[in-house]
């Protein structure tokens, strides 16, 4: 027949038994039937092939390897031609040849609907029982067994081009593909809550900092001449000059390191500020061209500086964003957005160039519009940050509400009432107005900004200590902590041990909190180091207080999410050997 020409796989139910016992039942297993060419000489063979669903017989037609020998017997009413199986049981198996034959060109002209109707089927009976879903941070992919090739597939895997090429699969491709790119892998599990707000608003900024940058770099070009003819290596001297002297403020400002990390939310918006303003210097210069390298080395060292600012506070925010420690990819993710940003803001920023011109009035009025989205972009972004380590204001609200409520504070509380600039009060003034926290209690807040302005850590113990008695009633006191801590002058004074780790700092942050609560609640004022030390003393009662609680309060504020393996901090750098006399 004509369509037995060409070789296909047919699924159907088997016609033998799974068992080679006569009285087994017939199971309906997948068949698989290939149909080759016909060769008179040869003999159809009968090969048996392992699936998952157990073994089923395979029947193969042509390349048979007896020979064509049919010693001259009866080979039926079609001839030489005809199939027989190769099988020496018994004789009269030959007697199923025409039979098998029939079968075999019925099933190869209706293989199209046997194959769909076996999928079908199979799609169906795994429906419900032998689904499987692959997971890939949100996206969930269900998968169905194919037993033709022993594995899973997609479900719905074979789809016609239309689909294919439909408007919302083509819109799914490209979200995922934009996800893939910008978003860190399994996102938003991957990463915290506060990450996505924190994005998006960087985003904007970004392209508002972009613009400015245009419009600064044109208004150097204009003061410099480069649009009058001037000599390009005149030009190219003072670039020089200008980014030269710029840079020493990086390396002069690079020993404050250690402060950034304390709040750095502060020193990020402050290095935004100076940026701003740099840029803002810059598009004056062509009112003074004369003054082009003095206006471009004090932009150049305020860009310098805040470009400082920004790498080192960045380092802290990605830290906190990377919930399964995923830091890496977290800043390679946020390059690739930073990418986006300035693509998008140079693009805007030529084409806002192009209508300003040469008009030092029109760009410093753009100038104006576009720093007050730059900063207030910034200034969001900010403010859904929430930083898990825990700093002395941070110490302090988590601290006071525990000892005033017993329990500690969520981060996202306590992250909303710490202000950018704990240490400038009058800078956090512009915030007093704002709605106050239902969780965190108003004697929390105050106890934190009177904590911040009072606490010393690392004091250094001949300013603070003038006699022996109170010296040896101090080390005798804490012998077995890594600080010593005494009140003198209002001042919460931090002496560091040598031997003072993080944790030590953490602990003595604590205690100064419960003095605190002492002071205000209890009224137990301070009579001096000596006295102090003594049993009943302030010292005596806190520290005794400290020891006992202080890993609960570590417990409890590890359960709601803080970091609590130490005191992020810059003490001064005075610190103390005690040597105790062995009796």
């Amino acid at each position: 027949m004509a369509c037995a020409s060409s070789c296909r796989p047919l699924f159907l139910s088997s016609p033998f038994p799974s068992s080679s016992s006569p009285s087994s039942c017939s199971l309906t297993i997948p068949f698989l039937f290939c149909l080759s060419p016909i060769n008179p000489s040869s003999k159809p063979i009968i090969t048996t092939l392992t699936a998952n669903s157990g073994s089923f017989p395979v029947l193969s037609v042509g390349g048979g390897c007896d020979g064509g020998n049919n010693n001259n017997n009866d080979d039926g009413p079609f001839g030489s031609d005809s199939w027989r199986w190769n099988d020496d049981s018994s004789s009269s198996s030959s007697h199923s040849s025409p039979f098998l034959l029939f079968l075999s060109s019925l099933l190869a002209c209706s293989s199209h609907s046997q194959l769909s109707s076996a999928l079908a089927r199979t799609n169906g009976e795994t429906e419900e029982d032998d689904v499987v879903w692959e997971v890939r941070g949100s996206k969930w992919t269900k998968l169905i067994p194919d037993f033709s090739d022993d594995a899973f597939v997609v479900s719905n895997g074979i789809s016609n081009l239309t689909k294919l090429l439909s408007l919302s699969t083509l819109w799914g491709q490209c979200r995922d593909l934009v996800m893939r790119l910008l978003l860190p892998e399994g996102f938003p599990d991957s990463v915290t809550s506060d990450y996505l707000d924190y994005s998006l608003w960087r985003g904007v900024q970004g392209v508002a900092s972009q613009v400015s940058g245009v419009l600064a770099t044109q208004a150097l070009l204009y003061a410099v001449g480069l649009g009058k003819g001037a000599i390009p290596t005149a030009a190219a001297i003072n670039w020089v000059l200008k980014d030269g002297i710029g840079y020493l403020s990086k390396i002069m400002l690079s020993k404050y390191g250690r402060h950034f990390d304390v709040n750095p939310k502060g020193w990020r918006l402050f290095a935004d500020l100076l940026e701003n303003a740099a840029f803002g210097l810059e598009i004056l210069t062509p009112s003074f061209p004369h003054l082009f390298v003095l206006i471009g080395a004090i932009a150049g060292a305020g860009r310098s500086a805040a470009t400082l600012i920004q790498a080192a506070t960045r380092s802290c925010f990605y830290a906190g964003f990377a919930a399964q420690r995923n830091f890496a990819e977290v800043i390679a993710k946020g390059e690739a957005q930073g990418m986006i940003s300035k693509s998008i803001g140079i693009g805007l920023g030529i084409a806002l160039a192009n209508c300003i011109g040469s008009s030092t009035s029109f760009a410093l009025a753009s100038f104006g519009v576009v720093t007050w989205i730059h900063m207030y972009c910034n200034l969001k972004s900010y403010q859904s940050i929430q930083l898990r380590t825990l700093n002395p204001y941070r110490a302090s609200l988590v601290f006071s509400e525990y000892l005033l409520s017993g329990q500690a504070p969520s981060i996202k509380e306590v992250n909303a009432e710490e202000p950018l600039f704990p240490a400038i009060p009058f800078l956090n003034l512009l915030s007093a107005n704002r709605e106050r926290s239902v969780v965190l209690s108003s004697e929390a807040n105050q106890a934190a900004s009177e904590i911040e302005l009072r606490l010393q850590l690392g004091s250094k113990l001949s300013d603070i200590v003038s006699n022996k008695e109170d010296v040896l009633a101090l080390f005798n006191l804490y012998k077995d902590e890594g600080y010593i801590l005494t009140e003198q002058e209002g001042k919460f004074c931090v002496m560091l041990k040598e031997s003072c780790s993080p944790q030590d700092m953490l602990k003595s942050l604590f205690q100064v909190n419960y003095l605190y609560w002492l002071e205000r609640n209890a009224g137990i004022e301070s009579r001096g180091a000596s006295n102090d030390c003594r049993q009943g003393g302030r010292l005596q009662i806190s520290l005794e207080y400290v020891q006992r609680e202080f890993n609960h309060v570590k417990i409890d504020s590890e359960s709601v999410g803080w970091v609590t393996d130490g005191l992020i901090a810059r003490p001064l750098p005075n610190r103390i050997r005690p040597v105790y006399a062995t009796v």
